[in-house]
């Protein structure tokens, strides 16, 4: 059996892949750019690398007619899943799990940055100025975590390391999945197409969900109109699960307090994106799941998911393509 594997990950990757621990693997390469080390026309099996290109995947598929299974190491996979991808009935599992927890610490991080008032205090800082408040509506706006509620729209293996941490700071934490059966750390869990009705009653709204074409624009005007004047936002799933233009404008009308949002519908964000610029918005360049562990992580997944095809086992993170996660 052959493995097509990113070139970048060579180093990492082949000490686990030696031909004494797997006699009967071969092994080629393709870089981010789609070129190959290697003949990858028998491979069986293919691991990408991290922000796979529509190009390079192309590339791949026409160069690898025999592939039966793909890892990627991202958890969204809606890049993926074209119309000429779902012809060719590959099994595709993804990262999800990998990335969970750095990205419910960064979520922690949006949190306590607004209750804190922190951009607030660096800018102070900066200034040499040396402001106090002792009133929740002065200058400086302090405000507790405890007891506020949380509402996670997608309660995944994401949605539940937010949970988790949230929960250790006495936050009312609800969820919302398609099975909307208890899990740990929530205090209320509904269905998918409930969690609007909560609007109302939240204070920080995340949204952890796949992007499909149910989820695409699902925080829209509507949406946002639900929301308490000061809720704030918070997205580390895609940017086209937000209409971007009514977001705006719900930040600049007040509509909401505030968001945190760590990926766009375009990325790298325009410079002349009115977000940048917004006092009210947290801009990160789409890095809540970066860590130095990522890669050992990832390459734990890969190896268990080829024990697990090797000998015919159920793998891990197997997409339904059909759902679109």
């Amino acid at each position: 059996m052959k493995l097509l594997l990113p070139a970048e990950f060579a180093d990492e990757l082949k000490p686990h892949l030696s031909p004494d621990r797997y006699p009967d693997i071969q092994l080629a390469w393709v870089d981010s750019q789609g070129n190959f080390e290697g003949d990858p026309s028998d491979a069986e099996v293919y691991l990408n690398w991290f922000y796979l290109k529509s190009a390079t995947l192309q590339k791949v598929l026409a160069a690898a007619p025999h592939l039966r299974w793909q890892q990627t190491p991202s958890a969204g996979v809606n890049h993926i899943l074209t119309p000429a991808y779902l012809e060719r009935k590959i099994l595709l599992t993804n990262g999800a799990g990998t990335f969970a927890v750095p990205i419910a610490e960064f979520v922690m991080a949006y949190i306590l940055s607004y209750a804190k008032s922190l951009p607030k205090l660096k800018d102070l800082q900066d200034q040499k100025t040396w402001l106090r408040s002792d009133s929740a509506a002065g200058d400086l706006p302090l405000q507790e975590v405890e007891g506020t509620t949380l509402l996670i729209v997608g309660a995944g293996s994401i949605g539940q390391e937010i949970a988790k941490r949230a929960h250790a700071f006495d936050m009312r934490v609800w969820g919302s999945r398609r099975n909307p059966d208890p899990l740990p750390h929530f205090d209320r869990i509904v269905g998918a197409d409930e969690w609007r009705s909560l609007l109302p009653e939240v204070d920080y709204l995340v949204l952890a969900t796949p992007l499909t074409p149910e989820t695409r624009g699902m925080i829209n005007a509507a949406t946002l109109r639900l929301m308490r004047s000061t809720a704030y936002l918070i997205n580390i799933a895609r940017g086209a699960v937000v209409d971007e233009s009514a977001l705006l404008t719900a930040l600049q009308e007040g509509w909401i307090a505030g968001a945190g949002l760590d990926t766009f519908c375009t990325e790298p964000l325009p410079e002349d994106s009115p977000f940048w610029s917004l006092p009210n918005v947290f801009v990160t360049p789409h890095c809540s799941g970066f860590s130095p562990r990522i890669a050992q992580r990832t390459i734990a997944l890969f190896l268990d998911n080829l024990w697990r095809y090797q000998n015919g086992v159920s793998l891990r993170n197997l997409i339904d393509q059909t759902a679109g996660y």
